[in-house]
This record gives C-alpha cells, structure tokens and sequence, in this order.
C-alpha cells in the first residue's frame, strides 16, 4: 500500500506505536533500504579485513557468505517481528528484561550506534575530501550535517534516500567490479588456497558481526508496513536486500585487498576510487561512496535517538518528543559521533576490527533471548499496552531475562580475541574467535529452557492498543481509551 498523500514529510513519531491508519509502504522499500544500506564503503572495508588480516581469496569470501546467511537470518527475524507489533525493535525487549531491565542492553545498542557512526563518518569523510579538495576534517563535518538533516526529517526520508542509494550503488559497484576484472587475474587470485581455521572463522566472524547488529533496530524500519504483512516476505526482503548488499561489496572488498600489495589499509577509499583513474569518474565514485554512507548512518542516529527515548520514557514514565526536542536529541548523538571521528580517524582500520568483533559478545545473547522469546516461548502474543506500565504484567526488572543476558555475555569471555581483550581460551583453540557462536547457542538453549518452566503469563492473543479514542501513554505508546 502506498503512503497517503497527507503523510507528512517530517516523521511526527518517535518511539510511538504505529497505528494501523498510519500503515504504508511496499515490502521492496525493504529490501532497497537495506541494500542500498551495505552498498557502502564500510562493508567493503569490512570485507577486506579478511585478506588484510592473513586470509586468502577464496576462503575468505566463502567465510563472508557463510557469516552473511547466518548474520542475515538473525536479523531478518528481527525485521519480520516490525509490521506485527508496530513497534520498535527495543522496545519489545521490555517483554524480555522488564519495563526498566531493558535499558540495560538498550544502553549497549547506543554506544554500537556511535561506534558505528563515527567508523562510518571517517570515511564518508575522506570521501568528501577528495571531492571538495578540502581535509578529511572538514569532509567529516559536512557529512554529519547531511546526518542531522535526514535523521530529523525521519522515516519517509530514510527509505528514500535508501531507494535512491541502491541504485547509485549498484551502478557504483558494477562499474567498480568492471574496471577491477580489466586491471587483475581474478581467476589466479581464486586459485591459490591456504585453508585456515583462524582466517577462515575470522571471515564467518566479520560477516556475521555485520549483520547481528542490524538487529537491534532493523524493526524500527519495518513497524509502518500494515499488519497483515506477510512475517516470511519480511524476512526476506529485509534479509536478501542485507546479505546480498553486503556480499557483493564484501567480494570487492576481497579483490581490491588481494591486489592492493599492502597499499590498502590506511588508504581505503582512495584505493578503492582509484581503481576508476582520476577526473570526473573519480570525482562520481567519491560522491556515491559519500552518498551510500549517508544512509546506514542515518539508520544509526535515528536508531539512537528511538533508544535514548526509550530509556527516557521507561524510568521518567511520561516523554513526550517534540520536534525541538528530536532535534536536540540528533545533534547531542551526531556531535559525539563526529567528536569520535575526528579523534580516531588516522587509527580507524585497527580499531574497527576489534570494535565491530567485541560487539558480538553483547548484541548475539541478546538477540539470542528475543528471538527465543518471541517465535517460541510468546509466539508472538505480546502485550502491548503492558509494555508501558512498570506494574503491569512484564514488571520493572525481568531477572529471568537480565540473568540469562549475563550468563550469554559472561560465557563467552573465555573465547574473546579482539584488541581490547583475548580470553585464556583462545590460544588453545589457535587463536580461532568462536565467541559469537557460543553466544547464540547457550543463551538461547538456557532461556528456552528457563522460560519454559518460569516464564510469566502469556497472553491468549496478540493485544495491541485501541486505535479509536488512543491517547499518548506514558512511554509513547498509544493506551486503551
């Protein structure tokens, strides 16, 4: 169903439940939302990453598509939970850690979202650059203003502008992987092959990090689509648009890294544009690279403001966001963000590997618990208007939830190999990262089993808020009349 006419530009909700009456948009603006979202410079420096780091061509790309389906299945699940509740992603964790217990991963969500922010800033930043012939200082703060601006404008603007990336990026990226095949000997860089557990998990590890956290906002993105929205076409066009975004600016990633002869890393989106040569193509690769930043890092401040008022809203009990007051929200998360990128830029390759790898350790037990509990301990029946009141059926602080958050956070320290730690494991198991993977699986198998014998009551149905008469509530919910 299309948009209404009278739907206004600027989004007039925040953190709000959708109403049906407000319900518009296609499945496919998913799926161009989110490829046009990984179309972009980070994911091939992500990519990268895996022959930067010791891998070959081969197995590194097989590791990347293996980390994308199972990264991409998470988070499509996340997406298809969007039209049904009307909600966002984080707010329905309430269900899982109490009205006040979800603030503790949501806290965790907002620093992902600066990290990510700023990683993305610096290089949109080099980007701009080279454009305008000014510092990679000056580029990264004319991008945070093109952040400020779409990320309050909101949600009609933000698929736009997505469906308008996808297609910059795959002219971009056809072109990009034309002059790569006229400029190397793709077919000899696949043949030569040195299997490595360690190489070959840190590919699985990159592609699945990247992925895992869109999870906690990729709902956010799909809660205006009407309900009778079908759960698996969700799935999958939120989660075909995402894998294969990624893998194919992963692949170049891959390629560009093999030839580069080192000359890659520290130098990113020079290298890359200058696989074209110089001149006005030049000069339109550095615009789409730019460009294509613009939308996940719009994805990432828009998803802090909707965490910060959720926090707001679960322990004050009433938030009621003006636009002032949206727009304060914006410039206090992209000032940060830009403080960040202008600080770290000239160490960002380093830092971004053991950033997004770290991430892990906190975002996959938490959407090990969600997952668990919405399509098999809930299936579904969620209370709604619940999730607005402290003493209502979910509480203020869910210990169940929050213990087993822990205990998946905790289990896998042993098994940690980033920068800012390596856990007494890793050694043994040849310096292979397993930690995401420990991280999925025993939370989820020890919460499935928790809630099965002390879950709290469980709705017959599906309870959403009246439409007719609705009134703001206390944590921007729409409440019974």
């Amino acid at each position: 169903m299309a948009a209404n006419h009278t739907t206004p530009l600027i989004e007039r909700r925040s953190i709000d439940y959708i109403p049906e009456a407000e319900r518009h948009g296609r499945l496919f603006s998913q799926f161009t939302l989110w490829m046009g979202a990984n179309l972009q410079i980070t994911a091939i420096v992500t990519g990268a990453l895996a022959v930067v780091l010791g891998g070959d061509v081969f197995w590194s790309l097989m590791g990347l598509l293996i980390g994308q389906l199972i990264g991409g299945g998470v988070m499509a699940l996340h997406a298809a939970q969007g039209p049904k509740l009307g909600l966002p992603q984080m707010i329905s964790s309430r269900v899982q850690f109490g009205v006040y217990g979800a603030a503790i991963p949501i806290v965790l969500v907002c620093l992902m979202y600066l990290g990510f922010t700023a990683t993305g800033t610096v290089l949109s930043g080099q980007a701009l650059g080279q454009l305008f012939g000014v510092s990679d200082s000056v580029g990264i703060l004319i991008f945070a203003s093109v952040i400020v601006l779409v990320t309050v404008l909101g949600y009609r603007v933000i698929h736009f502008i997505g469906r308008v990336a996808s297609v910059i990026g795959v002219i971009a990226f056809v072109y990009l992987f034309s002059r790569l095949m006229s400029q190397t000997d793709v077919g000899a860089l696949l043949q030569i092959r040195h299997f490595s557990w360690s190489s070959f998990l840190l590919a699985v590890s990159l592609a699945a990090s990247w992925q895992i956290a869109f999870g906690p906002y990729v709902a956010d993105y799909s809660r205006y689509l009407p309900s009778s929205t079908s759960s698996v076409k969700t799935f999958f066009a939120a989660g075909l648009g995402s894998v294969i975004g990624a893998q194919v600016a992963m692949i170049l990633g891959v390629f560009a890294a093999a030839m580069s002869n080192g000359q890659f890393a520290g130098h990113e989106v020079a290298y890359i544009v200058g696989l074209s040569g110089t001149g006005a193509t030049a000069a339109l690769l550095y615009f789409s690279i730019a460009f294509g930043k613009v939308t996940i890092s719009t994805l990432n401040s828009y998803g802090s403001f909707m965490c910060i008022a959720t926090i707001i809203s679960g322990f004050r009990g009433r938030l009621e966001v003006t636009r002032l007051q949206r727009l304060v929200f914006v410039l206090v998360i992209v000032g940060t963000a830009t403080l960040i990128a202008l600080l770290g830029q000239h160490s960002f390759l380093g830092a971004f590997k053991s950033f997004i790898l770290f991430l892990l350790a906190f975002f996959t037990p938490w959407s090990a618990i969600n997952l668990v509990d919405y399509y098999c301990i809930t299936r579904e029946r969620y209370d709604v208007p619940a999730l607005a009141d402290p003493n209502g059926r979910y509480g203020r602080w869910n210990l169940l939830g929050i213990s087993v958050y822990v205990f998946g956070v905790l289990v896998q320290l042993p098994f940690i190999s980033t920068k800012f730690y390596t856990g007494p494991l890793v050694a043994a198991l040849g310096d292979v990262d397993i930690s995401w993977i420990i991280g999925l699986v025993l939370p989820a198998a020890l919460y499935y089993l928790c809630a099965k014998k002390w879950h709290g009551t469980v709705p017959d149905q599906l309870i959403l808020p009246k439409e007719q008469g609705a009134i703001p509530t206390t944590n921007g919910l729409a409440a019974q009349a």
